[in-house]
């Protein structure tokens, strides 16, 4: 029997938004797109197999105005939250180990200088950042605080005029690279750990005695992410590297809400990056003397995939543009970044399995993005904690 084969509608006939994008929107999306595609993509098997991150790249991506992209002014480039999002949904369809790397940079270490800090700061940090010279990370995350970031250990003591900072950060994205760090503390006073509305900001930097960043290795997930440790034993920091504007556990929550929006878009571009693979992969794999992409069960599969991917993007649309108008609140940022990653990672699941044997294989892009995704899963929010925020909000009711 013999399969008529036409050529697939692509996910964007479906979704139908590129009418409703600006030509720079476009201009930038499709930058990052070639950058990825070029430069990234031919090595990324093998930079995830290496557990290395492509520090030689940096340039490239600073001079696309991807580091601080939605800052306005000090070099960034002032992106819009759809530019931006699109720029991102790019980057993690190469991996999600670029996407992490300017994530951090711009939505964790710039974003809380440029929110919360003085103008001394911003004018100090935020333009050889944006210029990918100076390498930021965030530190909030400790070994027995996760998803509870009121319960940190890390404490800062007043002594002589200056702030003396303890305390110890884990799984900090660009920890091992970074030049300086925006580390939240609680506040010491005498013998008495203050509460989570003692938290402040302190912008610890390289160099600084008592401070190192050891790398995290053996990671089955984010190989190319530079992960590590930020461990701080009496570093003495001046008062001009606190955050001044930032008091309380809502600063690193602000933060923490920028990145969660990028995530929601970025999800997607590996979610598009496993659906494309099985698609091309079931039109070209022979069993049974047909494709099996000729067999319902494969057919109701890609469909699936599609119909997901569509949904999240015209959702992640939809808000970015609420965003840009600063409608949005963070319970539809808590449902984009939830349903978006979830599915993700179901859709990387599902391609793996339309691939057979060959979807553990590097030579594919779909294992690395299915263990990316595990971890996206996890951070900026457990699945389980946006879950609770939907539910306290839908409810009225604190499930916490």
């Amino acid at each position: 029997m013999s399969v008529e084969i036409h050529e697939p509608m692509p996910l964007s006939s479906l979704s139908a938004i590129e009418h409703l994008l600006t030509e720079e929107e476009r201009m930038i999306r499709d930058t990052v797109r070639r950058f990825i595609r070029e430069r990234f993509l031919p090595r990324a098997g093998k930079l995830f197999e290496e557990e290395q991150f492509p520090t030689d790249l940096i340039p490239e991506i600073a001079a696309m105005g991807l580091l601080g992209a939605t800052i306005e002014g000090y070099g960034c480039a002032g992106m819009g939250a759809v530019a931006y999002g699109l720029a991102l949904q790019e980057l993690e369809y190469g991996d999600g180990g670029m996407r992490s790397f300017a994530s951090v940079q711009g939505s964790l270490s710039m974003y809380p200088i440029f929110r919360f800090g003085s103008d001394a700061q911003k004018d100090r940090w935020l333009p050889r950042m944006a210029r990918g010279e100076l390498i930021g990370c965030f530190g909030l995350t400790e070994p027995d605080s996760g998803s509870d970031p009121g319960s940190m250990k890390t404490y800062a003591r007043r002594e002589q005029g200056r702030w003396i900072l303890n305390g110890t950060k884990m799984w900090i994205t660009n920890a091992p690279l970074a030049h300086l760090a925006v580390v939240w503390g609680k506040v010491k006073e005498g013998d008495a750990m203050g509460g989570p509305d003692s938290i402040r900001g302190f912008v610890v930097e390289r160099g600084m005695a008592g401070f190192e960043t050891p790398g995290i290795e053996g990671k089955m997930s984010l190989r190319a992410s530079a992960t590590g440790e930020l461990v701080m034993n009496d570093v003495v920091v001046p008062d001009e590297n606190v955050l001044p504007k930032a008091t309380g556990l809502g600063g690193p929550l602000a933060c923490l809400n920028q990145a969660r929006f990028g995530i929601s878009w970025a999800a997607l571009g590996a979610a598009k990056s496993c659906y494309e693979t099985a698609v091309n992969y079931a039109r070209e794999r022979i069993q049974f003397n047909a494709p099996i992409a000729s067999k319902q069960l494969i057919q109701a599969q890609l469909v699936e995939m599609a119909s997901e991917i569509v949904k999240g993007e015209i959702m992640s649309y939809h808000f970015a543009r609420l965003k840009e108008q600063d409608k949005l609140i963070p319970q539809q940022v808590s449902l984009a970044k939830k349903n978006n990653v979830a599915w993700a990672l179901k859709i990387a699941r599902l391609a793996r399995g339309i691939l057979g044997g060959n979807g553990i294989l590097l030579e594919y892009p779909v294992i690395r993005h299915m263990l990316n995704l595990e971890s996206v899963y996890t951070y900026e929010g457990t699945n389980e904690v946006h879950t609770l925020i939907l539910g306290r909000a839908l409810t009225g009711i604190d499930a916490f």
